[in-house]
């Protein structure tokens, strides 16, 4: 098993390109779908701070499902175009709220969260899920978490071949 070490960084960008790196490790040499998308989530949880909950969505029968997650237990269906998620995946396009309260459909999972980031899974134009991130800060991520975390689903998306049934 590949061993991951938790470093201090100069920067956002060194966390997540470092973090980037050793998800891709970390899936390049395993075939099972599902085992990797929760290392994946276990390794964001590990190195990624002032999080409290972290896990994917996946489109199943028109709706996103809960997937892998670390953290308290979450929502277990989300329409598309309701709360952040389905919003994400709605408009195909990462978005980033700074306090959960202000966005008119929020869905209150764990009202620990204040702010959110969800990157959508977009593969072949088809969307096939969320990575869906919580913070119980207000304001937590910016730019550089947006981006990082874009590449990261960037780099799932070429070693992880989800079904579009399962």
């Amino acid at each position: 098993m590949l061993e991951i070490k938790k470093m201090d960084f100069k920067n956002k960008e060194e966390l997540y390109a470092y973090l980037n790196r050793g998800i891709a490790a970390i899936l390049k040499d395993e075939s099972d779908w599902l085992a990797n998308l929760c290392n994946t989530i276990a390794l964001i949880w590990d190195m990624v701070k002032d999080l409290n909950w972290v896990g994917f969505y996946l489109i199943k029968e028109g709706q996103l499902v809960l997937g892998p997650f670390q953290g308290k237990p979450a929502c277990t269906r989300i329409k598309i175009g309701e709360g952040v998620c389905g919003t994400a995946a709605e408009k195909r396009e990462s978005i980033v709220v700074e306090d959960v309260q202000t966005f008119s459909s929020h869905i209150a999972c764990d009202s620990a969260s204040n702010s959110e980031l969800v990157v959508p899974l977009v593969s072949e134009d088809r969307v096939i899920g969320v990575l869906d991130i919580d913070s119980p800060s207000f304001g937590r991520f910016d730019f550089a978490d947006k981006v990082g975390f874009e590449k990261i689903v960037a780099t799932i998306l070429k070693h992880v071949e989800i079904p579009q049934k399962y």
